[in-house]
Order: structure tokens, then sequence, then C-alpha cells
């Protein structure tokens, strides 16, 4: 069943805002979100390391501490920005779209694909930027050159490319979004109403924690068939000078580099990270749909 009006809301659903922020950034993001990010940025920036390599390659970098690369601060300001924008456009879309009369998968879709293109237009080309180039930076450490901070990272981007320099990459990162949060939150409300069938129970009546799970793990590993937008998108944000060469166009573009990517590691070097990616997606997915639906009911039930 979609997301339905708070008991007694007339409008917008403000409260949204901090929730999303606060169950992304808290929930999401700093147990596992953060090292399954990482693991999946080092194979999908990395596309000729195994498994095992991406993981002592990140290992190397500071033990448990490298898994956490680039939590501080930029994965805390992407998770916290970019889950308040999801969750209340995503919500709003979603609640509009089930009193329309629209089925819940459809109108889980179409509130997920507006929360993600939201979000990366509001929040993620800029912090995903930076995120990516704290996680893709300590590469350049092998050509015996010490690294330089993520702010004068983003200082000599800025100074070079000014905004369009930091936000490089945003509308790879937005069709990301749309097709991520659309397919995660189209897939978990079409499994939640099969679920419900299948138990016999009404459209009013509320699943239990583990169904709801079943079905937010079933929306976040179908949603991971869009990989290669992935390996496209930390491809053109990547800040290492390892990876020019001859082959790679200087001005990138999405079909330019998804072309790049397909020439030099063929059909597998766009699905690289693939793995960790499926559980970062039912991850995100169980925290920002299924967790974030009892948050919200417990914030909108009325307190005695």
């Amino acid at each position: 069943m979609a997301i339905t009006k708070e008991p007694g809301q007339k409008g917008i659903s403000w409260s949204n805002i901090a929730v999303g922020g606060i169950m992304n950034m808290v929930f999401q993001v700093t147990t596992l979100g953060q090292p399954l990010e990482v693991i999946k940025t080092q194979m999908a920036a990395n596309r000729s390391q195994s498994m095992f390599q991406a993981l002592s390659t990140i290992w190397s970098r500071g033990g448990v501490a490298g898994f956490y690369q680039g939590l501080i601060p930029w994965a805390w300001i992407e998770a916290s920005t970019k889950g308040a924008v999801l969750l209340f456009t995503a919500s709003e879309i979603e609640t509009y779209g089930a009193a329309a009369g629209i089925n819940p998968g459809v109108a889980g879709l179409l509130g997920g694909m507006g929360g993600g293109v939201a979000q990366a237009y509001a929040t993620m080309g800029f912090t995903t930027c930076m995120k990516t180039a704290e996680i893709t930076r300590a590469k350049q450490a092998t050509s015996g050159v010490k690294p330089p901070s993520t702010f004068a990272v983003f200082m000599d981007i800025y100074r070079r490319e000014g905004i369009a320099g930091i936000n490089k990459g945003v509308n790879a990162v937005a069709v990301r979004q749309c097709t991520n949060w659309g397919s995660r939150m189209g897939f978990a409300r079409l499994a939640e109403d099969l679920i419900r069938q299948a138990r016999g129970k009404g459209e009013t009546e509320k699943l239990g924690a583990l169904d709801k799970i079943v079905a937010s793990s079933i929306g976040g590993a179908l949603a991971t068939w869009n990989q290669p937008i992935e390996v496209v998108r930390i491809e053109m944000q990547s800040m290492s000078k390892a990876t020019a060469n001859a082959a790679r166009p200087e001005k990138l573009t999405m079909f330019n580099t998804l072309g790049y990517i397909y020439k030099q590691n063929g059909l597998k070097g766009l699905y690289r990270g693939v793995t960790p990616r499926i559980g970062l997606g039912i991850w995100q997915t169980i925290c920002m749909v299924s967790f974030a639906d009892y948050v919200k009911d417990w914030v909108a039930a009325p307190k005695k």
C-alpha cells in the first residue's frame, strides 16, 4: 500500500524532511552504507581489480577506517541533504498518486523517480563529486605524490572549472538516482502489494516488519540493473590522473564515457562493483522505505 496522509494532515508533510535526513545519515550511511559505498566505488574506479584486491586496497588505507573514507564530512553532508530531499519529494508524489487511484507500485515508481531527480540536482552534484574525490584521490599516492586534502581538491576544481567542475557528472547522477529510487520504491511497493495479497490482507491493513524488510530487499536488489550508469558516474568524477590515457576522452560525457569503459573493459567492466551495490541497495531501501515508514507513522501519531 502506498504512503497515506498523516492523520488530520491537510497539507504538506514537512516532518518528512527531518525524517529523511536523519534516517539516511544516521541509520543508512553511518552503519553499512559507507563501507559498501567505498567498496563499490573502489571496484568501479579500478575495473581490473578483483573483490579481494579491492578489499585489500581499502584495508591498506587504514584498516577499518579505510572503509569509512569520505564519511566525514562529505558522506554525512550528502546523506542528510539527499535523504531529506528524497523522502520529502517521494512521499508527496506517492501520496498524491495514491489519492488519484494509481497502483501502489506505479505510485512508488513515480515517487522514487521524482525524489531521485530532485536530490540529484538539489544536492548530489556537489556532494557526490567531493565524496568520490575523497575515495579515489588516494590513488595518486602510487605515483609518489602526497594526495591533497579534500578541501584543496575542492578549491582546485573550483578555480579551474567553477561550479560546472564541482557538479561534473551531475546529469549521470540524476539519471542514476531517477532509476535507482524509481526502481527501489516501485519494486518495493509492488512486492508489498503482492505479499499483502498472498497473505489475504486488505489494502488498509499494514504488513509486519519482516514482510516490509523482505519487500524492500527485493526492491533494493532488483534496482541494481542500472549499474552501468553508476560506473559511468564514477569514471566521470574520478580525481585520479592515473585514469587518463590516450583512449580516454578529454571531455567526458555520459555517452563517450560509456563507450570508453566498454572498449577498455567490455560489458563486464560496466557491471564492476555490482555485488557490493546489491548489498548497498538492499540496505538503503530497507532504511529509506521500510524503516522510514515506521518512523513517519511514529512522528504522525498523536502524542499523549
